[in-house]
């Protein structure tokens, strides 16, 4: 057994909700952040679908690294699996992250892509038709406008630039 890496891209860099050791900005090579996933239960309902992100094929990501302690990892790793898969909309994978910073180390790390097979697959969508999806979804987790705007408001502070996202954070938020 070894420490865990967790690879979060969006709502898992400003809400992780488990413990760990560190957090370290990081790149995975492969895929790109894609608010590509319709939500029927944290940002809306199977009736009333809200948007998330997930990492779509193609170009990279960088988003946040999480070290989880050994002791924690089947801990985290349950979590994780009530959290993501409570439609099985992802694939739960292990993909190479590469940290930021003097290491520049290359880590494996746990994260979670689109299922493109799945039902809730919402592929590329025009900005207009995001803002009338997201505009007034809702789900457990909050209004899915919230989501949007607190996603780019953290990427913002980590200095992570993501023109789409930015354009519809900045139509939501009527700025």
């Amino acid at each position: 057994m070894r420490d865990l890496w967790v690879f979060g891209y969006g709502s898992l860099i400003w809400r992780p909700g488990f413990a760990f050791e560190e957090a370290v900005p990081g790149l995975l090579r492969g895929s790109h952040r894609s608010l590509c996933i319709y939500s029927w239960v944290h940002r809306g309902t199977e009736t009333r679908p809200g948007l998330v992100l997930g990492l779509d094929r193609g170009g990279a990501c960088r988003g946040m690294a999480f070290r989880v302690a050994e002791k924690n990892r089947d801990e985290v790793i349950a979590y994780l699996r009530e959290r993501e898969q409570a439609t099985m909309v992802y694939r739960e994978v292990e993909r190479p992250v590469r940290l930021s910073g003097g290491s520049r180390e290359t880590v494996t790390a746990l994260t979670y892509v689109a299922d493109r097979k799945h039902p809730q697959y919402a592929g590329v969508l025009s900005l207009e038709r995001q803002v009338e999806i997201v505009r007034g979804a809702a789900g457990q987790s909050g209004p899915n406008p919230d989501y949007v705007i607190n996603t780019v408001n953290h990427l913002h502070q980590l200095g992570i630039r993501d023109v789409g996202l930015e354009a519809l954070g900045h139509r939501l938020s009527g700025a």
